[in-house]
C-alpha cells in the first residue's frame, strides 16, 4: 500500500516536512504543522510512510498432524 495512487494527504509523510517531537512537523514551505495537516505543497515521500504491522498468525486451529510429513 505504500505506492498506491490515491494517498490521503498528511504532513507526516510529505517530502517537505521534518518530524519533530510531540506530533509536530516542520514544513519547509509552511512552517510548523501538525502530523495530520496537509497543504497544496504536499509531495508524497514513500520512505517516510510507516506501514501497519502485520497481524500475528493464529496456529491454534491446527494440530500436530498438520505439521508432520
Amino acid at each position: 500500500m505504500l505506492f498506491r495512487k490515491k494517498i490521503e494527504r498528511a504532513c507526516s509523510y510529505c517530502l517537505n516536512g521534518a518530524r519533530l517531537e510531540d506530533g509536530q512537523i516542520l514544513c519547509a514551505k509552511k512552517g510548523l504543522k501538525m502530523e495530520t495537516d496537509s497543504c497544496r505543497k504536499f509531495r508524497y515521500d514513500p520512505c517516510k510512510r510507516i506501514p501497519a504491522k502485520a497481524r500475528a498468525l493464529d496456529f491454534s486451529k491446527y494440530d500436530k498432524e498438520d505439521f508432520s510429513l
